[in-house]
């Protein structure tokens, strides 16, 4: 068993080799004529210079929270801050290479889509798979060479403290990265269609459109970089939640705390593994459409769970069968399975309300025949509805892992929490092949927007936004995963900051007749909505700025407003006229990065503030966070999600189609929902797991 690490290090490998070689088949793909080829590097250096100067920004932060692990925690020097610091690297890393491989991606998929989306998707697939074998692999790596390096060589004091240490440095990259992203691409997003589309209507993604390479750049920094950080974060997180707990709380258990240490990193390695066989089976045949098109994306996802669940019970087996106290071997496993089934079927909710083969979007389309309010209302109502199925599998997801974990070492206290933690590793473990179905939907979008901008025949942009349609929705899905698993991670961190406060003397209470706890439940409950409201703040601002800025360029650049009221497709006037993208560009940049400070720094400083005066009052933060940040994440996610697919429907030829009232009415809706699903929503999770893990971290030093 104590060769494990080293199985998942090789593991590890195995998918970053998976991801080179990807990498080597989307750069061996035509790019396109010239014009597709110039597009594409303005793009790429776009995205480049903005994660430069973010990653600048971000630096400062890595480099104060070092110094505060360092200075206030006894495991802080030096390794908990060399563990801060690995995390921090590998995350951004994971960021980097992704971008760097979607921004050469979407060139490509648009050459493919002139053939048709039997070869377009699996290259926009491949594109995506790079970003996501490398996140689930240095994070698999980073995880796998801190054990072996912290626990079984080194054999520092406090290790585990130090490998959750691994864990903030994901989570700080990840805060940041997908803010920091998020209100860039959709301030972009926001000026290019109410200006572009409402006010001068032409098309999406028109040259004409100041706006349109920022926003083609804003789909890689947010939906890419920022959303790779994310899902390196909550990977890792899943795998130190449940280690970490079986540290703090089975230290009296015998040859099982070794076991129990180990198997969150076995079930790592093989689900890599499963991934990795899953990525191979994603092909579209020839005319394949809608529906055919999901059904090969999902059946990689699909072939990889199915592997996950058997090996589970064979690793399960070969962990724990026979172990002194372990009386049902098999309920281990079946808490990590019924994570993986549960968040499955969180993401089938999630597609459910955002996919226009169902009902819901559907509904919100029609809902735009009578104006922008109603189409609003229905959006909202369908974002709020869709809570209610993803909250019940989350109970669900608890009690029989609970039930799992408890029936499998009867007698030995928080075996159940245990495997509530294992769940959250469940939902994650074939996270290799989530990322990349995630990360195809920006190609495909960039993609669209090449099409639009090259000016090649219409049926190559009908491929382009069918495969984009599709990401939407497995965009939806995938932050389905990462936000259920963020519920369930949380808890399994909150319990593990419980006995950490314990096993330094101190006491924490959650009863909520307790004046300090009850303060601290109504706190944790505001502040999700707090940091919505600020994101969403700082989206609005940085799209006013965007606005103005394609205005004037409208009003002001010689020959631009004479290219617009010669309409779409006039010989010459998409291409003799450019507008200045890179103000543009520069606009998003700018705001995006002073924007990100104040939310973020919120996630970190809340709980420390707290936790220093009360650790009551934190726990009963952290509870109530954790509570009313799912729910808002799961109802952001999914309405954003429906109001955009209810506008491509239309788009589509339902309702009016292209440039009709229901449209303009689906456009404002679309609009509204950009910094929902792609801002606020995503980055709801990370803030959850954020302030729990900074609190477990800390916890020492509150007690002290």
């Amino acid at each position: 068993m104590t060769a494990t690490p080293v199985v998942s290090v090789v593991a590890a490998i195995a998918g970053l080799a998976l991801a080179a070689y990807f990498y080597t088949v989307v750069k061996a793909a035509d790019p396109g004529n010239e014009r597709m080829v110039e597009l594409m590097q303005a793009i790429q250096e776009g995205a480049r210079a903005f994660l430069r100067r973010e990653y600048r920004w971000i630096a400062i932060f890595v480099a104060v929270m070092t110094v505060l692990i360092f200075v206030f925690l006894d495991y802080g020097r030096p390794w908990g801050a060399i563990a801060y610091l690995f995390g921090a690297v590998l995350s951004g890393l994971a960021g980097f290479i992704g971008m760097t491989v979607a921004t050469m991606a979407n060139a490509r998929t648009t050459q493919a889509a002139r053939t048709g989306p039997q070869l377009a998707l699996p290259l926009a697939f491949r594109g995506g798979a790079v970003m996501g074998f490398s996140v689930a692999g240095l994070a698999l790596l980073g995880l796998g060479i801190s054990y072996v390096l912290f626990v079984q060589v080194l054999e520092v004091d406090q290790p585990f403290q130090v490998l959750t240490a691994f864990g903030l440095g994901a989570s700080s990259i990840a805060l940041f990265a997908r803010i920091g992203g998020g209100i860039y691409t959709k301030a972009a997003d926001m000026g290019a269609d109410l200006v572009g589309k409402v006010e001068a209507g032409i098309p999406e993604d028109d040259p004409r459109n100041p706006a349109t390479i920022a926003d083609n750049v804003g789909d890689n920094v947010g939906d890419v970089a920022g959303m790779g950080a994310d899902l390196f974060e909550s990977y890792a997180g899943s795998i130190i939640a449940p280690v970490a707990l079986a540290a703090f709380a089975f230290a009296d258990t015998g040859p099982f705390q070794s076991r129990a240490l180990l198997f969150p990193l076995a079930i790592g390695a093989f689900g890599m593994v499963a991934s990795i066989i899953g990525a191979f089976l994603v092909k579209a045949a020839p005319g394949a459409t809608g529906r055919q098109l999901a059904s090969a994306l999902h059946r990689g996802q699909n072939v990889a769970l199915a592997l996950t669940v058997v090996l589970s019970f064979v690793f399960g087996f070969v962990f724990f069968n026979g172990v002194e106290g372990v009386e049902n071997w098999w309920g281990f496993p079946v808490a990590a399975i019924t994570g993986l089934l549960v968040g499955t079927a969180i993401g089938f909710v999630s597609e459910y309300y955002t996919s226009d083969h169902y009902g819901p979007v559907k509904n919100i389309a029609v809902a735009s025949e009578t104006g922008t309010a109603t189409n609003i209302v229905a959006g909202i109502a369908s974002g709020m509805q869709s809570v209610a199925g993803a909250v019940v599998l989350i109970v669900l997801a608890v009690g029989v892992s609970f039930y799992a974990g408890d029936v499998a070492l009867p007698g030995v206290e928080n075996t159940g929490i245990y495997g509530i933690a294992l769940a959250a590793i469940g939902m994650l473990a074939t996270t290799g092949v989530v990322v990349s179905v995630d990360a195809y939907g920006p190609i495909a979008d960039n993609a669209g927007g090449i099409a639009e901008m090259a000016e090649l025949p219409p049926e190559v942009r009908d491929v382009t936004d069918e495969l984009d349609s599709l990401g939407n929705t497995t965009a939806a899905v995938a932050k389905g995963f990462a936000i259920g698993s963020a519920a369930v991670t949380a808890l399994a961190l909150f319990k593990a900051f419980e006995q950490a406060v314990i096993g330094a003397g101190g006491t924490i209470s959650l009863d909520i007749g307790t004046v300090d706890v009850f303060a601290g439940l109504f706190l944790g409950a505001m502040l999700p909505f707090l940091f919505a409201a600020l994101t969403m703040q700082a989206v609005g601002r940085a799209a006013n700025k965007m606005i103005e800025e394609v205005r004037r360029q409208f009003d002001e650049v010689p020959g631009l407003r004479e290219s617009l009221s010669a309409g779409p497709g006039a010989v010459g006037t998409k291409t003799d006229v450019k507008p200045d993208y890179a103000r543009c560009i520069a606009i998003s940049t700018e705001a995006s990065l002073k924007e990100m400070v104040i939310p973020g720094a919120l996630a970190v400083v809340v709980p420390l503030v707290i936790g220093f005066i009360s650790t009551d009052a934190l726990g009963g933060f952290l509870a109530g966070a954790l509570v009313s940040g799912f729910a808002l994440a799961i109802f952001m996610a999914n309405a954003g999600g429906a109001w955009d697919n209810a506008k491509k429907y239309i788009e589509a030829g339902h309702h009016g189609g292209k440039g009709s009232e229901p449209h303009k009415a689906a456009v404002v809706g679309d609009t509204v929902g950009d910094p929902f699903k792609d801002t606020s929503g995503p980055a709801m999770n990370i803030l959850i797991k954020v302030m729990t893990i900074v609190s477990l971290i800390f916890a020492t030093a509150f007690v002290g």
